[in-house]
């Protein structure tokens, strides 16, 4: 530290230990990585005020330059003028070749450039995420030396005006791009007042140190023409920054042809300006590692030593950084509090997660009302009729259209007003749009239209018969995929129940959906609403659930067989028989002619399921732990999962160079086993088919497979005359999802090999 620099500390620093309160300069000062955790600790030690300002003192005087201008940074930020410009005089020489990391990195120099043009501080907690930042560097490049506007959009809450003043935390954009300054602006929902007194402020922030407008601009017209004299004569290679901008009225009042960066939850609030125009989007959230990163330093904790509950809570959070934020800040309070905060987010309770001192918005429930508020009247009706809409699931424009009985180009009219605020978010399909709701936006919506959602449901399954009437949709209309995935769901959560019943007790409606989509779906939708049907008549839900099960891998093969053939096979009591029977009768008025079994009531049929998954023969097949599904694997060198109740198929895995001949659960489900004739043993992820461990022990084809119930030991067998054991070992450095299969390091050192039999 220069002498000179010191001196000044020392003379000032009676004053500044008798005002200063440390809490807020500390976090500027963690967030330049002056001041380290631990010191931020020893000073909150400290029993008074003024010893705390004392020990701070000195840790800063025992640091470098950089320490004391970003110290200095910290008091302008904090609304400390009078005790920065005791400082000013004292402060050490820097020059744009100052550097602190590397000439693209942050310096002492930005650093002061930034701050005096009230850039906000990096916050406290703070994860990198270098491909929007290069994204949003890569824009300020492109503008050059003309007038543009770069437009940072996305949805409430996913870190747009963090990752704006992280991109111009660079020298080599300041000193390239913008020697003369950057100038935020934090402007946020406004009338034409507000907006007024934003022009005025900034205009005197630039006019500072100058005669030239002695008083301040009395509307609107004439603060934009002084902004347009400051910027192009005293600011000439500068950048406006606008955060959080809502409405595109007020872009015209800034509009002094200068070059402009924004930030909006509107993609298309810069039409309304002239000038090139560069969108760069923030749709991405965090990923599950950035997120646990931010809560292990909220609590100054190691990402390994997070609770279980903190996995959890980063999935729940959807990868939003304003949740993961306002969860952290506040269990850095209340530190013992994980469970509970994980049960808000899993129950919606959003207005319960609050705080967060450099949100606008104290919960997340406020900051995306805020979002909606902002829609029109009638638009805010058609935003909660989305309410209605699955998670993943991405819908056609053909629905909405028959939803709300508009054309096609009105209902992407309205869509797109959606998707340019960010409340919704589109996909193009081909010629066709897709659209969906990020989990939180839908989280929100349902619990906030919660008593309404019965009635929003009853609404799309009314649209939906006024349009179809009589008749199922079919394969070639745009929108029969998604009728036939969720119309009963919307039915029974409409609880219209009589609507259910004669859907799904409906011949026509099994061949329809079972020639688009296969059995498994009807079956898993018998025994969903299994509860809903039953309350009509629960044997005729048994005789369609039974004939699907039975018939199923028959209702796959193509071409698709004739479904009243097969119905007729069904007893004479059954519901299926009696359709199929009055389906036959009225075709065989018109020439169709149809076989009944005559000797069908002597036999019986004890198959529960009947599917078929592979394209050869099916050499082994078992049953999970739980009993809820069953793998399978055979000649077609596959490893199938599916339901056990259902038949419907959840993994596919092409496991091995040969015939699959064995595959085993491990005890707990997490693991299936497989061997083969390439002689090879590999152990999968049973529910993502990842490969977890491969074995190349035996010198001939292995013939089986099996996890002891212990869960410690695979044991094979082979055609080499060996049976081999191989021992699981679990690693707590790795964390409890970090499990593997291996035939080392357990046994006793004198074992290097798998132990093995001979037989």
């Amino acid at each position: 530290m220069e002498e000179r620099t010191r001196s000044c500390l020392l003379q000032n620093r009676s004053a500044l230990e008798q005002d200063i309160k440390t809490s807020y300069i500390m976090d500027h000062l963690i967030s330049e990585e002056v001041l380290s955790l631990e010191d931020e600790q020893k000073v909150k030690n400290q029993a008074t005020q003024k010893e705390r300002a004392a020990l701070l003192l000195n840790i800063i005087l025992e640091k470098d330059n950089y320490a004391v201008i970003s110290f200095y940074n910290a008091l302008l930020n904090e609304g400390y003028k009078e005790l920065a410009a005791l400082l000013q005089d004292g402060l050490p020489i820097i020059s744009t070749s100052t550097k602190k990391n590397s000439i693209d990195g942050s310096t002492a120099y930005v650093q002061t450039i930034l701050c005096e043009g009230g850039v906000p501080q990096r916050p406290v907690v703070f994860v990198d995420r270098p491909e929007i930042v290069q994204s949003i560097r890569n824009a300020l490049y492109k503008l050059g030396n003309d007038p543009g506007w770069i437009t940072i959009y996305g949805m409430a809450g996913c870190g747009k005006s963090v990752l704006a003043a992280e991109a111009l935390r660079n020298h080599r954009v300041i000193t390239e791009c913008f020697p003369g300054g950057v100038h935020w602006v934090a402007v946020g929902k406004q009338d034409r007042s507000g907006v007024l007194v934003k022009l005025q402020n900034l205009c005197s922030r630039l006019n500072q140190g100058s005669h030239t407008y002695p008083s301040s601009p009395l509307n609107t017209e004439e603060a934009r023409d002084r902004l347009r004299f400051l910027m192009a004569r005293k600011y000439p290679r500068s950048l406006l920054v606008l955060d959080d901008v809502w409405d595109s009225w007020v872009l015209k009042c800034f509009d002094v042809q200068c070059r402009v960066l924004i930030t909006s939850r509107d993609k298309s609030i810069t039409e309304v300006v002239t000038g090139n125009s560069f969108p760069v989007s923030v749709q991405s959230g965090l990923s599950k590692d950035k997120g646990l990163e931010i809560l292990s330093l909220f609590v100054y904790s190691k990402v390994t030593s997070l609770p279980e509950e903190a996995h959890s809570i980063v999935q729940e959070c959807k990868g939003s950084p304003l949740v993961v934020s306002l969860i952290g800040a506040l269990l850095r309070e209340f530190p013992k509090r994980w469970a509970y905060y994980l049960k808000q987010l899993r129950s919606k309770q959003f207005k319960r997660i609050r705080k967060s001192s450099s949100y606008d918005y104290e919960a997340l429930d406020e900051a995306m009302a805020a979002s909606i508020e902002m829609l029109k009247e009638d638009y805010k009706e058609y935003y909660k009729d989305l309410s209605v809409l699955e998670k993943d699931v991405k819908v056609s424009t053909k629905v909405l259209c028959i939803l709300w009985e508009l054309d096609t180009e009105e209902v992407e009219d309205i869509l797109q007003v959606f998707v340019n605020k960010s409340l919704l978010f589109c996909d193009r399909n081909g010629k066709s749009f897709q659209y969906y709701l990020h989990d939180l936006q839908l989280d929100f919506l349902t619990e906030q239209n919660r008593n309404r959602l019965p009635d929003l449901h009853a609404k799309m399954v009314c649209q939906y018969q006024k349009k179809y009437k009589r008749r199922f949709p079919s394969p070639s209309d745009e929108d029969c995929m998604y009728w036939y995935s969720f119309l009963a769901n919307h039915m029974a959560k409409a609880n219209m129940d009589k609507e259910l019943y004669s859907l799904l007790f409906s011949m026509d409606w099994i061949k329809a959906k079972t020639e688009l989509m296969g059995p498994a779906q009807l079956i898993n939708d018998f025994v969903e609403y299994r509860h809903i049907l039953d309350e009509e008549n629960s044997t005729v839900r048994e005789d369609f659930q039974e004939f699907l099960s039975l018939k199923g891998h028959l209702l796959v093969q193509k071409p698709f067989p004739d479904i009243v053939q097969l119905g007729l096979c069904q007893p004479d009591s059954s519901e299926v028989y009696r359709q199929a029977n009055l389906q036959a009768e009225e075709r065989a008025k018109n020439g169709a002619v149809y076989l009944e079994w005559m000797n069908k009531k002597t036999l019986q049929n004890l198959s529960r399921l009947v599917v078929r998954p592979h394209s050869d023969a099916v050499f082994h097949a078992c049953f999970s732990y739980n009993g809820l599904k069953i793998a399978s694997c055979g000649a077609d060198k596959t490893l199938q999962v599916f339901k056990s109740e259902t038949g419907e198929k959840l993994l596919e895995v092409v496991a091995h160079d040969d015939e699959v001949l064995c595959c085993a659960f491990s005890p707990d489900d997490k693991f299936i086993a497989t061997c083969s004739s390439d002689a090879k043993v590999k152990v999968w992820n049973a529910l993502t088919g990842q490969l977890f461990q491969e074995y190349n022990e035996h010198s001939e084809q292995v013939n089986y497979c099996r996890f002891s119930h212990s869960q410690i030991l695979l044991a094979t067998c082979s055609n080499d005359t060996f049976l081999k054991l191989f021992v699981k070992l679990t690693s707590s450095d790795m964390g409890p999802e970090k499990e593997w299969l291996s035939e080392h390091s357990v046994w006793p050192q004198r074992l290097c090999e798998p132990l093995q039999f001979f037989t």
